[in-house]
């Protein structure tokens, strides 16, 4: 035997299953309006909307029909299934915040989008008051009292009190409280109008009449959330993309500080060879003069964090030329170039460091001076580039903590961890009396490809 529940109210009877059914829809309500949040910020075109805070006419009437068309498919389920899906019918939450988002505009044309649906099923108030709701949200955001006010706002009036007694600055409590009472203002407004039947309110449906009391603040408190939550999911993503540009340009500035600390090392030891040719051989101190110029020219052009070997190995060439001059017979060098590797790209100045140790710390102090060799190759998807030397070694004790001495390994090793993070692999294998071999292991980067490390350094 089927029983009702029946519960009084004011003298009327409301059955339970119906309240419980409004219930599902206030919480299915709240679910659809985070689901289509998130929606939203899977297009990449909308995360740039969002992260913008000044924008063209042009920007602010794309990000109008964006939303219009999410919000206002919803409005038309709601039409098209007599109201069998109401939970999906967003468009007066979706109106207020695209208007406190974009601003008068966006708000008004999102507010007359969204309402087309409903203004073909004879709710011939939803345009007026969509619309003024729109214009509405743009007001709150002229009357933010900074940019970012709009996405800290807080949904809970007693925690924006507290903040009111406890900061002697008001105003973001204060325009807390104002978002509020705005929002509860437009969901008065909607069950106002909702009673002549020009417009569609959850609560005015006819086989819930009437509600208790309790009940009205579940439908209040849900048009508040159903706003707010847009605004707090698309702010967890804008800080999440605001973290990642900090991050681009603390890359860039790292790199830009490592790169300015080797080249003057750099300049400084090669004007120091200069100074003492120019007692022995002016001549060869002008041909040691040509190759610095050459090397600073290339320099001065150089713009990107990455560079082809080819280009490396060329700049390798004047700076060996340079040092030979100095060292004469007693320094020679080797290569065992892979061709298919001249087109990978590597970290600008990433040989010249290594090549410089391997000679004033390996090959300077033995009297028959020594060789260089320079390798690269292809192993298994990895390229290696490895830099040896026959010369006198470094010591155990040294070379464990040779990675955090000195300007040359160290700062090779510290642009390689900022271009490529763990995807990458730098050590060193020395033997006294036998020489020193410095190996680099990168991903496979070739030249003309946009590839995912130039993106983490904002080059691309």
């Amino acid at each position: 035997m089927k029983t009702n529940f029946i519960i009084m109210n004011a003298g009327m009877p409301v059955h339970k299953p119906a309240i419980e059914q409004l219930l599902v829809i206030l919480a299915v309500k709240l679910a659809v309006a985070a689901s289509l949040a998130s929606i939203l910020t899977r297009s990449q075109r909308f995360q740039r909307m969002l992260l913008r805070e000044e924008r063209t006419l042009t920007q602010r009437f794309q990000m109008a029909l964006v939303c219009a068309a999410i919000f206002g498919s919803g409005v038309a389920v709601r039409v098209l299934t007599r109201n069998d899906y109401a939970a999906v019918d967003l468009g007066l939450e979706g109106c207020l915040v695209m208007g406190m988002l974009g601003g008068y505009m966006t708000g008004l044309v999102s507010g007359v989008l969204i309402s087309i649906p409903a203004m073909f099923n004879g709710e011939l108030m939803s345009m007026p008051l969509l619309a003024a709701v729109g214009v509405l949200g743009g007001l709150l955001r002229d009357v933010a009292p900074d940019k970012e006010a709009i996405w800290k706002f807080s949904p809970f009036p007693d925690l924006s009190l507290w903040r009111m007694i406890r900061k002697r600055d008001l105003r973001l409590p204060a325009f807390s409280l104002l978002c509020i009472l705005v929002i509860l203002l437009t969901e008065l407004l909607r069950s106002g109008i909702a009673r002549t039947g020009l417009l569609f309110a959850l609560q005015h449906q006819q086989k819930w009449m009437p509600l208790p009391p309790w009940t009205w603040v579940a439908v209040y408190a849900t048009t508040l959330f159903a706003t707010v939550l847009p605004i707090k999911v698309w702010n967890s993503n804008r800080n999440e993309r605001k973290l990642e540009q900090q991050q681009l340009r603390l890359n860039e500035a790292r790199l830009a500080a490592l790169s300015r600390q080797i080249n003057p090392h750099f300049l400084f030891n090669t004007l120091n060879s200069v100074t003492a040719l120019i007692r022995q051989d002016p001549d060869q101190a002008r041909q040691v003069v040509y190759k610095l110029s050459n090397i600073l020219r290339r320099l001065l052009r150089q713009q990107e964090n990455l560079t082809p070997l080819r280009e490396e190995l060329s700049f390798i060439d004047d700076y060996l030329a340079i040092e030979m001059v100095r060292f004469g017979d007693k320094l020679r060098v080797v290569k065992d170039i892979d061709p298919a590797t001249l087109d990978m790209l590597v970290p600008s100045m990433l040989l010249q460091p290594i090549v410089e140790n391997s000679i004033r710390h390996g090959l300077a102090s033995k009297v028959d001076g020594g060789t260089v060799r320079l390798r690269s190759r292809l192993i298994a998807g990895k390229f290696q580039i490895l830099v040896e030397d026959d010369g006198v070694g470094i010591p155990e004790s040294k070379l464990a903590t040779l990675f955090e001495q000195g300007i040359g390994v160290n700062n090779v090793n510290e642009r390689l961890k900022v271009l490529f993070g763990d995807d990458y692999k730098m050590w060193i294998d020395s033997r006294m009396g036998e020489g020193t071999s410095t190996g680099i292991e990168l991903p496979e980067q070739v030249s003309g490809t946009v590839g995912r490390v130039e993106s983490l350094v904002g080059t691309s």
